[in-house]
């Protein structure tokens, strides 16, 4: 079987094209025939943040060319199932894979099903899944922790198709606070992967007076909430406070990004594991952009280790962490009954929720 995934949600343009094998099998095998993205970081990065009327334009004019990249090994009517991301994301966005889609779809005469983008970075967990020790049916129940720069969310998931959302952020998301914080000091974007760079530059330091302290926000609150604008705003006001040639000094630069890291780090651990050992959970899953962060994952696995001995822990690999439209294509799989060739029928939600 050959399923093609489309993603526009954001600023990546995203199509692939994965085969699955073993159908009849408990656990199944996808095999990535094509997974590519074409990019429009350099093309947001002067305006600290993804324009989304720009954005839509890129995918419009980027979609045909990134369509024939990916379908490149095979034929276009050798696709028995074609997915797109339908929300949630950037309305624009959104519609500009939502209507290549549709208009593929009846071309080939294809069926077509939308996928929910934060569904799809829960089940990227499965593009490897011959790598995985663990049978799918031992994984749940498994809290979810999406985290990426639009979202912020734990997720109780009972099997795959059945979700409750337990806690989320109430202003900015982890991935948005890593942003706003770049900006802050001067960075650049996107802010994640440049502070985790910062964090962990090597510097002899020339005074241990240098020291910053910020809060863990709502870390010990019993809800499963997550608040990050008050942490980029103790950053602001730390920032403003230090005398000029320091906050350009890449000493102050560099402790204040092992910081803000760790404080979002011991946040999002500190949550998860508590919603995992609350609702007794056999496993803790990983999805989304900030998910990639090298100090997160070694973090979550060594916790997790330490504290829940018998919790698998999940996290995909790094590429398929951030948007891609590999997890779209394995999110389809479980969802064939919902394949419709009433095409015009999918629709962009760009709040969907779980």
């Amino acid at each position: 079987m050959l399923i093609l995934g489309i993603d526009t949600s954001c600023d990546d343009t995203c199509v692939s094209v994965i085969e699955i094998k073993n159908q009849k099998s408990k656990i199944k095998s996808f095999d990535i025939f094509s997974d590519i993205i074409s990019s429009q970081v350099k093309l947001h990065a002067k305006y600290g943040g993804v324009y989304p009327f720009l954005a839509k334009r890129e995918h419009q004019r980027n979609l045909p060319l990134v369509f024939r990249q990916a379908t490149k090994r095979i034929k276009p009517s050798e696709i028995d199932l074609i997915g797109v991301t339908n929300g949630p994301g950037l309305e624009p966005c959104l519609w500009q894979g939502v209507n290549f889609a549709r208009e593929l779809a009846e071309k080939l005469d294809k069926p077509l099903i939308p996928i929910n983008h934060i569904e799809a970075h829960i089940l990227a967990n499965w593009l490897q899944i011959q790598n995985i020790k663990y049978k799918i049916q031992d994984t749940f129940p498994a809290i979810c922790l999406v985290v990426s720069g639009g979202h912020t969310q734990l997720i109780l998931m009972r099997d795959v198709g059945k979700y409750k959302l337990i806690g989320e952020t109430r202003d900015d998301a982890a991935g948005e606070c890593f942003d706003k914080v770049a900006r802050i000091l001067g960075l650049g974007y996107p802010g994640g992967p440049i502070i985790a760079a910062y964090a962990a530059m090597k510097l002899k330091v020339k005074s241990k007076k240098l020291k910053v302290c910020l809060p863990r926000p709502m870390i010990y609150q019993k809800n499963y909430d997550f608040s990050f604008s008050g942490l980029k705003t103790a950053v602001l006001y730390d920032f403003r406070n230090q005398p000029p040639k320091l906050r350009k000094s890449k000493e102050y630069i560099r402790a204040i990004c092992r910081e803000v890291q760790q404080a979002i780090i011991d946040v999002l651990i500190h949550k998860t594991l508590r919603a995992a050992k609350n609702f007794k959970t056999k496993s803790v899953i990983l999805g989304g952009g900030v998910a990639a962060n090298e100090k997160l994952r070694k973090q979550f696995e060594s916790t997790i280790n330490s504290q829940l001995l018998n919790v698998k822990f999940l996290v995909p690999a790094k590429n398929f962490c951030t948007d891609n439209a590999a997890m779209v294509a394995a999110t389809v799989y479980f969802h064939q009954k919902e394949a419709t060739k009433n095409w015009k029928k999918i629709k962009v939600d760009a709040n969907l929720h779980i």
